[in-house]
């Protein structure tokens, strides 16, 4: 729908709309800036703010849902403003310096939810506003009586703090309620729907940032850039192709709009990390309590032109969605019977146990459907039967190699080391191991393939198995690609066996 009637009367009242939305922002903005203030700055305040003369202008609007009790509006918004606006920004060390923001440049859709209704004028209780989606965002600072660029880095730490507290603030699904009529509108505040469980395993071909050596790479997962909404996994040395396996759990407010960011960075030490690729993840795909198993591309590029730009290797996630609706979040362990046998921390698995365990194989488990419990420390015994290798790397002169395996607990460090099967680059082992395992949620299956050599093993290529499909299924076979090599895959059975309480009859 046009709306030029629309930015005629906008104009015609700005000056009037321009007092009362400054107060607004103002007052929305200011404590947000302080949440987010750098480290190095003690305070970050407003001295003035007025949108200036210039009205915004609006492009267009849309109804997109108009439900029983709601009307939804989506209205385009470009705003080219000579807003007066001056921060007072005070580092650690030194005086208040005033910031001006000036020649802000805007566009953005804004969305627009009227309700509930009511049988008053004008017809509806309450105005919920936010950001759809920002286009452009450019604005310029300068330092009153000075220039901004005589202090290194200060430009760009003010623009990246108002950035990130106008799209928190702002940006969907934040939303910000306006009454319209007196009334309680708590239930059109945003709110927790599910909890997203998020394994960072492993990332491969990282492209390299440093000229000597390898990156040194960590990685941060989010699905809002809120501080404290932003996980980080631990740094890994001089690797690009490191493993992580970290578990996370970030909160999602609408699943049908919202995306998990994964940014792969190289630790620069007091110097600021740099970015080496990142990659979102659509959550409205994800079904309740479906594992998903994903290995995600890796851009520098932003997602819309990706499809012109280079991988800067690949990440590799798992992934469980836990709506509110589900018991297990209010209290996985009073309703969830797969809690029901997990030992704590401080309990032994006794030598009764180990003794019954190793009884159990072929009788069907119940699965763990989640690993959402606080503090839980899941025990037992991972199965292992390497069955096969296939398509595996010829490293010797005359085309064979001589492969076995060797399976390794991350944390135990156990260790299993198959036959070795000359000249064959599809080896059959069938070879059955067990491992005990003290914490499999934290805990990984490492695989490496070597060629047998008298004098040196060469390693053919490896690859890591987290626990956590075969703790939820009981069972998983798994074909893995072997990386470090040209080629090869290897192919698993694994099973695992939660210790049981013993059988009195039996002791």
């Amino acid at each position: 729908m046009k709306a030029s009637w629309l930015n005629q009367e906008l104009k015609r009242i700005w000056p009037f709309v321009d007092k009362a939305a400054s107060l607004l922002l103002k007052t929305l903005l200011e404590p947000i800036l302080e949440q987010y203030k750098p480290s190095v700055f003690t305070s970050l305040k407003f001295q003035k703010f007025t949108l200036g003369t210039v009205a915004p202008q609006f492009g267009g609007v849309r109804v997109v849902a108009s439900n029983i009790g709601e009307i939804v509006l989506e209205v385009a918004i470009q705003w080219d403003g000579n807003p007066s606006i001056i921060l007072a920004v005070e580092p650690v060390m030194g005086i208040t310096l005033p910031v001006q923001v000036k020649d802000v440049a805007f566009t953005g859709t804004f969305r627009l939810m009227f309700k509930p209704f009511i049988n008053e004028v004008p017809g509806f209780g309450a105005v919920v506003y936010s950001l759809q989606e920002i286009e452009k965002f450019d604005l310029k600072l300068k330092i009153v009586g000075g220039d901004v660029t005589s202090f290194p880095g200060l430009e760009g730490v003010i623009e990246g703090t108002i950035r990130a507290a106008v799209e928190d603030s702002m940006l969907w699904p934040a939303r910000n309620i306006i009454p319209i009529v007196p009334g309680d509108y708590r239930d059109l505040e945003l709110r927790v729907m599910g909890i997203l469980e998020v394994k960072v395993v492993q990332a491969k071909d990282l492209k390299n940032k440093d000229i000597i050596g390898k990156s040194d790479p960590f990685a941060r997962v989010f699905i809002r850039r809120i501080s404290n909404r932003v996980k980080k996994t631990k740094t890994i040395n001089n690797d690009i192709d490191p493993i992580w396996n970290e578990h996370f759990k970030l909160e999602v407010e609408d699943l049908a709009t919202q995306k998990l960011t994964i940014e792969v960075l190289d630790d620069e030490g007091l110097q600021a990390a740099q970015l080496i690729g990142s990659a979102q993840i659509d959550l409205k795909n994800l079904e309740p309590e479906a594992f998903e198993d994903i290995w995600a591309p890796l851009y520098k590029a932003s997602k819309k032109h990706q499809s012109l730009a280079t991988t800067r290797g690949e990440v590799h996630l798992e992934l469980i969605y836990h709506s509110l609706d589900d018991d297990v979040l209010l209290d996985a362990s009073a309703t969830n019977p797969n809690f029901a046998s997990i030992p704590t921390a401080s309990t032994p698995l006794t030598s009764v146990e180990k003794v019954i365990t190793t009884k159990l194989n072929g009788l069907k488990q119940t699965p763990y459907k989640s690993l959402m419990r606080e503090g839980a420390v899941i025990r037992g015994i991972l199965q292992v039967t390497v069955i096969r290798g296939e398509n595996l790397v010829a490293s010797d002169f005359n085309q064979h190699c001589d492969p076995y395996v060797v399976l390794r607990m991350k944390k135990s460090d156990a260790r299993k080391t198959t036959k070795v099967i000359p000249k064959n680059l599809n080896p059959e082992w069938n070879q059955h191991f067990d491992f005990m395992v003290e914490d499999a949620i934290h805990d990984m299956l490492l695989v490496d393939v070597f060629d047998h050599d008298t004098f040196v093993e060469k390693r053919l290529g490896k690859c890591a198995i987290t626990l956590t499909r075969v703790l939820r299924e009981g069972e998983h076979d798994a074909a893995v690609q072997l990386l470090g090599g040209q080629s090869g895959q290897i192919f698993l059975k694994l099973n695992w066996l939660p210790p049981a309480p013993p059988d009195l009859q039996y002791i």
